[in-house]
């Protein structure tokens, strides 16, 4: 068994948050455009799903294989209530989610930082 590497887990999400607050805020952007379809990002139980672990190359003959790490923006898969406009964006939906995305990044940083702490206390012990 491996040991699972915290900080690598909570880059990828941060870089997830990132994302998916990106597409959130062009969300909120785009609330007036007609014809606009809601953009969300894939789960990041997915991401991680697909991402294929990748043997590290030691020397200068081996093959590289890299992992695949990708979050790419979808069409929201909620039951859009669309507008006269053709526009599926809900505000009341969208600051959900940035709430949502701001508890995470709140709870991913204490963690890091959690960590980081213990990992000094050890290492000055």
């Amino acid at each position: 068994m491996q040991p699972v590497n915290l900080f690598d887990l909570a880059t990828q999400q941060a870089r997830w948050l990132s994302v998916r607050q990106t597409a959130v805020s062009g969300n909120i952007a785009n609330i007036n455009t007609p014809g606009y379809k809601a953009l969300d990002v894939e789960p990041f139980e997915s991401v991680l799903d697909n991402t294929k672990v990748a043997m590290e190359a030691t020397h200068a003959v081996h093959q590289k294989t890299g992992a695949t790490p990708s979050s790419i923006l979808v069409e929201a898969q909620e039951d859009p209530k669309l507008l006269p406009s053709g526009n599926s964006v809900v505000l009341e939906d969208e600051l959900i989610k940035a709430g949502e995305i701001r508890r995470t990044f709140e709870l991913n940083t204490a963690i890091v930082k959690s960590f980081h702490r213990m990992m000094m206390m050890t290492a000055r012990s």
